[in-house]
C-alpha cells in the first residue's frame, strides 16, 4: 500500500479538504501506533500507582515489566488483527476487538503474575496495575480510532458541503424528521440539511437535530442568500393538494429548487440515490389516489381472455399493464404500429413472466384480418383504446379517422355482439361532446354506434363508453412536449393564452376505465371526474419555473394561434345532458342522445363510402349529419355549418 505524502502541503482551505482523500495508513504504521498508545497506557498507570503511594515489587526490572505488557499486548494484536481495519471507517467490530485484545491482554497478565508469585515467590505485577493498564489502553485505543474517523468525517462533511445542494426539509412531524436523519446519515446524497421550513408559528428559536427551524413567515421575508438554501424537500403523500400548490408557489417565488421525496417506508426500499427527485409538473397536476372496487374487478378478469386495441399505445399499454396483474388467463395485445408493439412485448414478457399474451400487428379497419381472432380466442372483455387522436392532423385527414374510429370500431363492437363477449369498453374522448374538429366528431360517431348496439336482437354484450379527457404523458400530451421545448431552450409554444384543458394521470384513468367496465350494465357513457380546468399558459410558466429557469429572462412564451379544429376550453358532457351518480365519486353516467341501429348503420355505411373515396368535403357533411352538434372551428370546414 502507498504511503502518504507527508510533503502534501495543506496551509489553505482546499488542500485542508484535500485530506479526506489521503491514502490509507499502511498497517505496520496502525500497529506502531497502538503500540505507542500501550507503552503509554503502561506508564500511566505506573505512574498513578507511584502517586498512591503503593510499594511495588522490585524482583523484577521496571523495563522487563514493560516489555512484557507490550508483548503481550502485540501477540494479541496480531491475533485478532485490531491493525486491519481501515481506521477512518471504524465499526463496532473494530471496537470489539480491541476490548477482546485489551482483556485477553489483561487475563494473561493475571495468570503470569501469579505463576511467578508460585515459582518465584513473587508476582510479576501488582493486579491494580493491571486493570489501570486495561482501562487505559483499552480507552486510548477507542478515542485515537473515534477521533481519526470524526475527523476525517468532519473534513469529508465540509467538503460534500460544498458539493451538494444545500435544503431544508418541510415541515417537523416524525415522517419529515425520519426522513432528514436518513439524509444526513448518508454521505452519498446529494443533500445537505440545513434545517426545517413549517407553518407553525412557535418554531421560531427552536432547534430540530441540531437544525433550524425556519417559519413561513421568516422564508416570505427573507431572499433565498439570506436564508442560505438551494431548494426544499417535500413529502407529497403527507400534505393536501392545496397546501402543496401554495407551498410550491412560494418555494419558486424565493427561487428555490423543489424536490419531492416518498414517505419512509418507500424511502427505505427503493434506490436512495433515485429516492428523491426534483418536483415534475405531473406532481402538481394528480389529484389524490382514487380508490378502486378490486372485490368486483378481479373476478370480470380472473382466468379470462381479455383484448386490448391499441395495446402499445399510451393507454391502451397501460391498461394491459394493470389487466396483466388481476390473473388473466390471457391478454391479445392488438396494434398496427410493430415498434411500440414489439417494446410492450418485451416489456410484458419480462414483468409477467407466467401470464399468457399474444401480440398481434393488425388493422381494426380490416374485418376480414379481425374476425379470425374473435373466433380463435374466446373473448371475455375487449377494451377498445385504438383511435386516431391528433386533432390536426385529423382535420388535414378526415378519411383516416372514419376508417380508424368509425369503421375499426364498428368492426370490433359488432364482432363483440356476434361472438357474445361478455362486455365491450371503449374509449372516448371529451373532444366528442359538442365536437368542433374531425377527430371529436368521428369519435362521437362511435359512440353512438356502440351504444344503438346494446339493444339489437339477440345482443348479450354490455357495450359501454367511457369519456375523459388528456392523460398525462401519453402520446401527443403537451407536457412532453414543453419539456422538449425546455430542454432546446425554448420558446415554448401555446396556442392561446385562454386556453384551457382537464387532465389525468394516465394510471388513474386507466384504473377508472377498468371499474367503469365491471359496474356497466350496457349502454351506459361514463365520464370521469376531471378536477379543475388548468390553464395552458399557467402550465407552460409554472414548468419553466420548476426547471429553475426565469420566463422572458432564460426563456420565452409564444402564442401560435389554435390549430384547426381546436377550441379554448373542452366539456365532458353535452348541452342539456344530464348526469347520474354512481357508488364511485369519480365517475358519472352522462344521458346523451342516442341513435337507433338500423340508422346509424346506413349513415356509418356511407361515411365509409366517402372516406374509401377520400372525398373530404362529402366526410365532413355527413358527420355534420350524424353530430348535429358538430361546429367546426379555425377549419376550411367552417363553411359547411
Amino acid at each position: 500500500m502507498d504511503f502518504i505524502n507527508i510533503n502534501k502541503k495543506i496551509y489553505d482551505g482546499d488542500n485542508f479538504l484535500k485530506l479526506s482523500d489521503l491514502r490509507y495508513l499502511p498497517r505496520w504504521i496502525v500497529l506502531l501506533i497502538d503500540i505507542f498508545l500501550v507503552l503509554i497506557s503502561a506508564f500511566v498507570s505506573y505512574f498513578i500507582i507511584d502517586n498512591l503511594d503503593v510499594t511495588p515489587y522490585t524482583y523484577f526490572s521496571f523495563p522487563l515489566k514493560i516489555l512484557i505488557i507490550l508483548g503481550v499486548n502485540i501477540v494479541f494484536m496480531a491475533w485478532f488483527r485490531t491493525y486491519s481495519g481501515i481506521i477512518r471507517h471504524s465499526t463496532f467490530v473494530d471496537l470489539w476487538k480491541i476490548f477482546i485484545t485489551c482483556f485477553f491482554a489483561c487475563f494473561t497478565l493475571v495468570i503470569a503474575s501469579y505463576f511467578t508469585f508460585i515459582f518465584f515467590g513473587q508476582k510479576l505485577f501488582l493486579i491494580p496495575i493491571l486493570f489501570i493498564n486495561f482501562a487505559l489502553s483499552f480507552s486510548l485505543l477507542f478515542v485515537f480510532r473515534l477521533v481519526v474517523k470524526e475527523f476525517f468525517q468532519i473534513i469529508r462533511d465540509v467538503k460534500n458541503d460544498k458539493q451538494r445542494t444545500k435544503v431544508v426539509i418541510l415541515e417537523i412531524d416524525e415522517s419529515s424528521v425520519a426522513i432528514a436523519r436518513v439524509i444526513m446519515g448518508n454521505p452519498n446524497l446529494p443533500y445537505c440539511v440545513q434545517g426545517f421550513v413549517t407553518a407553525r408559528k412557535d418554531s421560531n428559536s427552536a432547534r430540530l437535530l441540531g437544525k433550524r427551524i425556519i417559519t413561513k413567515a421568516e422564508l416570505e421575508k427573507k431572499s433565498k442568500k439570506e436564508l442560505g438554501i438551494d431548494g426544499v424537500i417535500i413529502i407529497k403523500e403527507l400534505i393536501s393538494d392545496s397546501e402543496l400548490q401554495n407551498w410550491v408557489s412560494l418555494f419558486l417565488e424565493k427561487d428555490l429548487k423543489v424536490f419531492k421525496s416518498p414517505s419512509l417506508q418507500k424511502f427505505r426500499s427503493s434506490d436512495l440515490k433515485h429516492a428523491i427527485e426534483s418536483l415534475q409538473i405531473e406532481d402538481l397536476l394528480n389529484r389524490r389516489p382514487i380508490k378502486i372496487d378490486n372485490f368486483a374487478i378481479n373476478p370480470r378478469h380472473s382466468g379470462k381472455n381479455i383484448l386490448v386495441t391499441g395495446g402499445a399505445g399510451s393507454i391502451g399499454s397501460e391498461i394491459v399493464r394493470q389487466v396483466a396483474k388481476l390473473n388473466p388467463d390471457l391478454i391479445v395485445v392488438l396494434d398496427q404500429a410493430e415498434t411500440p408493439l414489439y417494446e410492450i412485448e418485451l416489456e410484458m414478457l419480462h414483468e409477467f413472466p407466467d401470464i399468457n399474451f399474444e401480440f398481434i400487428l393488425a388493422d381494426i379497419s380490416n374485418k376480414y384480418r379481425i374476425e379470425p381472432i374473435f373466433q380463435k380466442f374466446n373473448f371475455s372483455m375487449v377494451y377498445h383504446a385504438a383511435a386516431y387522436k391528433h386533432v390536426p392532423l385529423v382535420e388535414k385527414n378526415p378519411h383516416e379517422a372514419i376508417l380508424v374510429n368509425v369503421l375499426g370500431t364498428k368492426n370490433l363492437s359488432k364482432l363483440a355482439s356476434d361472438y357474445n363477449v361478455n362486455r365491450f369498453v371503449m374509449i372516448s374522448t371529451d373532444k366528442a361532446v359538442n365536437p368542433t374538429n374531425v377527430m371529436g366528431a368521428s369519435k362521437r360517431v362511435a359512440e353512438l354506434y356502440v351504444q344503438s348496439l346494446q339493444n339489437i336482437e339477440g345482443n348479450t354484450t354490455k357495450f359501454i363508453t367511457t369519456r375523459f379527457g388528456n392523460v398525462l404523458g401519453s402520446n401527443g400530451s403537451v407536457i412532453p412536449y414543453f419539456k422538449k421545448q425546455i430542454e432546446a431552450g425554448g420558446p415554448i409554444t401555446v396556442t392561446h393564452k385562454d386556453i384551457v384543458r382537464y387532465f389525468m394521470t394516465i394510471q388513474e384513468a386507466c384504473e377508472l376505465v377498468l371499474q367503469a367496465g365491471t359496474m356497466g350494465k350496457g349502454g351506459e357513457i361514463f365520464v370521469f371526474d376531471m378536477g379543475n380546468p388548468v390553464k395552458i399558459v399557467e402550465l407552460a410558466k409554472r414548468m419553466i419555473r420548476l426547471s429553475g429557469l426565469k420566463l422572458n429572462e432564460d426563456i420565452e412564451i409564444v402564442f401560435t394561434g389554435l390549430r384547426p379544429g381546436e377550441k379554448l376550453y373542452e366539456e365532458l358532457l353535452s348541452d342539456g345532458s344530464k348526469t347520474l351518480p354512481t357508488h364511485h365519486n369519480s365517475i358519472l353516467i352522462s344521458k346523451d342522445p342516442t341513435a337507433d341501429f338500423h340508422e346509424i348503420t346506413k349513415l356509418t355505411n356511407l361515411i365509409t363510402k366517402a372516406a374509401l373515396r377520400q372525398d373530404k368535403v362529402e366526410i365532413v357533411i355527413i358527420l355534420k349529419k350524424i353530430v348535429p352538434e358538430f361546429k367546426s372551428q379555425n377549419s376550411v370546414y367552417q363553411k359547411l355549418d
